[in-house]
This record gives structure tokens, C-alpha cells and sequence, in this order.
């Protein structure tokens, strides 16, 4: 929607958990030699001043990044995201987050593209100033990621991750990441699909990763999935607030679940904001 501004939730629990994994398939698609795209359906502005009004309004960056900030002794994947924030703020102090977009380009070799949408006009602008020097290798569009993405597929070089992550405001956007994915299937069933969703009491947030399960056994298109989510604290007792979020992934890299397993425990233990915190990482192989 419109009114969703992800500055508001820059650096939170959920970007751990999103950032941490966009990473180590960008870093496994990167070790052969052939070029690949990396496209963001909901790209935001690119990156965050955690001090700035938007982010200081919740502050639920102090709940995600903030936990694991000085944290030592952490598993490969979990100090291989802290590193790339620490890019981010040279100096030591956390200030500054890095969004997606910013995260993929650093990801990225001369030959590999980055397609970037933003539907938020005020976000699309900041992403365009943010990525003001990045040249050709960037492209951004203002606006529907999820209609846009259409045209993309299959990308030139026949490799790509997806990110998918609306905000899911509205009931129409489960049906409608069901029916991108669907659609892209067909389109390019070889491709890497990260899709993003929150941890909520609502029906239609419980229902989706079975939805996306079936979709896997449903498809001509057969294809490998790997879930994982993480859930730090209990559901609100009135049905408000994310208590979590997950990573649907089709068409893995083959080493994420291992790395994930030594990961997710520590990342539980770390964000926890209540006795019921727990992970699952679950898979299907075709």
C-alpha cells in the first residue's frame, strides 16, 4: 500500500532474519562464473538513519540489529551480516542500515544487474538518490513490483533471485504473492524466489506457508523449497503486532539449510523477547 513506509521498521527482527538469508544466496549465486540479476519487488528506500524520525518512532531496530550489535562469538552467516552493516557505520556506532538493495549491490560483480521497484513515491525517490552513482548495473522503477516483475522474466542471463516482500497490509496481498509466484513459475521455473512474510494472529498470514507448500506439490513446475521463520516472542492476546517472520524459498541454494540450522538457534537466542521464542526450518526436495 501507499501509506507503508519500511523506514519505520528498518533494522527490526524481521530484516535480521530476511537481510542475513538475501545474503548467503547472493554470495552462493556469485561463486560461478555466470552473471546473474538479483530483483527487488519492494525495494524501500535502499537504506536507513536509525536516528532519524521514521526509525526512532518504534525504535524496532533496538529489538533486531541492535541485539546482535556487540554480540560476539556468532555462527559464519550471522557475522557475515553483521560485517556488512559494519560497513555502514565505519566509526562503531550503529547509525545507519543497510536495506536490501543496498545489501544486494554489495553482492554484486561487473557483470551482474540489479532491477529495483518501489511503489511509495516519496521511498522511490530516496532509493533513486541512494543509488544516485551506481550507473547501468542499477535499474530502478517506480512502481507495482509484483506486476513489474512480469516483464523481467526470464532474465537475460537465465540466473536470478527474486525477493518478494510486501507489507502485506491488505488481505489481497497473499492471494496476490500466490499468483506471482504462479505466474513467474511459468515463466522462469529455474529461478531462486525469496519471499519474505510476517508472523501475524490473522487467518490469512497462518495460512500462507502451507499455501506455498501446496503450491510446490500443485505446479507443473516442481520445485525444492526451504522455510524457515523465526518467532520471538507470543502472539499479542488481543491479535495485534508481528510476533515473527519468515523465508519461503524455492530453488535454494543446496547449502542454505545447513547453514540456516547453525544459524537460526543463536538468532533465536539473541532476539527472543519472550520465554516462546522458537525457529522451524523445514523442506521438500522434488
Amino acid at each position: 500500500m501507499l501509506s507503508y513506509r519500511h523506514a519505520y521498521h528498518a533494522g527490526n527482527h524481521a530484516d535480521v532474519l530476511k537481510h542475513l538469508i538475501l545474503l548467503q544466496i547472493a554470495h552462493y549465486m556469485g561463486e560461478k562464473a555466470a552473471p546473474f540479476w538479483i530483483i527487488d519487488t519492494h525495494a524501500g528506500a535502499g537504506c536507513y538513519t536509525l536516528d532519524a524520525p521514521h526509525a526512532m518512532k518504534l525504535a524496532e531496530w533496538q529489538e533486531g540489529i541492535g541485539r546482535l550489535w556487540q554480540a560476539s562469538g556468532l555462527p559464519p552467516a550471522a557475522a557475515d551480516y553483521l560485517d556488512f552493516v559494519r560497513m555502514l557505520n565505519p566509526d562503531g556506532a550503529l547509525k545507519h542500515y543497510p536495506g536490501s538493495p543496498w545489501l544486494a549491490r554489495q553482492c554484486l560483480r561487473d557483470s551482474d544487474r540489479l532491477r529495483l521497484f518501489e511503489l511509495h513515491s516519496s521511498d522511490a525517490r530516496l532509493l533513486r538518490e541512494n543509488f544516485r552513482t551506481a550507473g547501468r548495473q542499477v535499474n530502478i522503477t517506480e512502481g507495482d513490483g509484483l506486476a513489474g516483475l512480469k516483464a523481467l522474466l526470464p532474465p537475460p542471463p537465465r540466473r536470478a533471485l527474486v525477493l518478494i516482500d510486501p507489507s502485506y497490509e491488505t488481505s489481497n496481498d497473499y492471494s496476490a504473492v500466490i499468483k506471482t509466484l504462479q505466474d513467474a513459475l511459468t515463466r522462469f521455473a529455474t529461478g531462486t524466489y525469496a519471499l519474505w512474510y510476517p508472523l501475524l494472529p490473522k487467518r490469512e498470514a497462518r495460512e500462507l506457508p502451507e499455501r506455498l507448500k501446496r503450491l510446490g506439490r500443485d505446479s507443473r513446475h516442481k520445485f525444492n523449497w526451504l522455510n524457515a521463520s523465526l518467532k520471538v516472542r507470543a502472539p499479542d492476546r488481543q491479535g495485534f503486532g508481528m510476533y515473527g517472520s519468515g523465508m519461503f524459498i524455492i530453488n535454494p541454494p543446496w547449502t542454505l539449510e545447513k547453514t540456516l540450522h547453525a544459524t537460526l538457534p543463536v538468532l533465536t537466542r539473541l532476539l527472543a523477547q519472550d520465554d516462546n521464542a522458537r525457529y522451524v526450518l523445514e523442506s521438500e526436495t522434488d
